[in-house]
């Protein structure tokens, strides 16, 4: 209520401005303005969530043909289906053409690069810029950007999947990124720290909706805190303490 209230202050003062500055007309329209994107500017996510609803069918589409064909024994696992591409998928079904020596070169590129580092930041010219060093931080701390306020202690919780995030109320989440299918599991969590991100992606939007602290770009977060460390994060300052390992 008393955020309406403040809102309607301010709209009342923001039209009243205009309308000395630029007139009745203009003013008027201005109001209509605020009063549209007041209400309509949450619509903007339908498009997303309809496609997120749809894409679920795809995936859920997919995932009984993988079970079907790891039966039939034409792939040795479910999981080996996302190592195909369409093409090769849609052969499969028709033909029964086995793509085994191509699926397991697949999964070998995929977990190399899985343990690559890429840098947080590279000019054109392949450059990799250092990172700035910051003084009057902990000996220790981890560095990266603050994007939601507040300090918080708690046990870390490295999760490098989806799939293995089972957080307990109170953890901190400590992961590489996270995107919108993610967000039932800010309900659970205290804070948040990623290695990669800035003000605007995921994490941070969703920490500062929730009010909770939470740090970005955090170098080889993911490695350099251990699952169960006792952790502190500053999302104002923007740094991370290992307090306890």
């Amino acid at each position: 209520m008393e955020g309406r209230r403040a809102m309607e202050k301010l709209t009342e003062e923001l039209v009243g401005l205009a309308e000395r500055k630029l007139g009745r007309r203009r003013a008027k329209k201005l109001r209509r303005d605020i009063s549209f994107f007041r209400n309509f500017a949450g619509t903007r996510e339908y498009p997303k969530y309809f496609w997120v609803c749809r894409y679920d069918i795809y995936k859920q589409a997919l995932q009984r043909t993988a079970e079907d064909l790891a039966a039939k024994g034409e792939l040795r696992e479910p999981g080996d289906l996302y190592y195909l591409d369409l093409e090769e998928l849609q052969s499969l079904l028709r033909t029964g053409k086995a793509y085994r020596s191509k699926i397991e070169r697949r999964r070998g590129e995929y977990r190399r690069f899985a343990r690559l580092t890429p840098p947080r930041l590279m000019f054109s010219d392949g450059e990799v810029p250092e990172p700035d060093r910051r003084d009057g931080l902990p000996a220790g701390a981890l560095t990266g950007l603050g994007v939601s306020a507040g300090i918080v202690e708690g046990r870390a919780r490295v999760v490098r999947s989806l799939g293995e995030a089972i957080m307990e109320k109170g953890d901190i989440l400590v992961t590489a990124f996270t995107d919108p299918s993610w967000t039932p599991v800010f309900v659970s969590i205290s804070g948040l720290v990623t290695e990669v991100g800035g003000m605007m992606t995921h994490g941070a939007v969703i920490t500062r909706e929730y009010g909770l602290p939470a740090v970005v770009g955090v170098a080889d977060a993911t490695r350099l805190i251990h699952d169960g460390d006792r952790i502190r994060l500053d999302g104002e300052m923007g740094f991370v303490q290992i307090l306890l390992n």
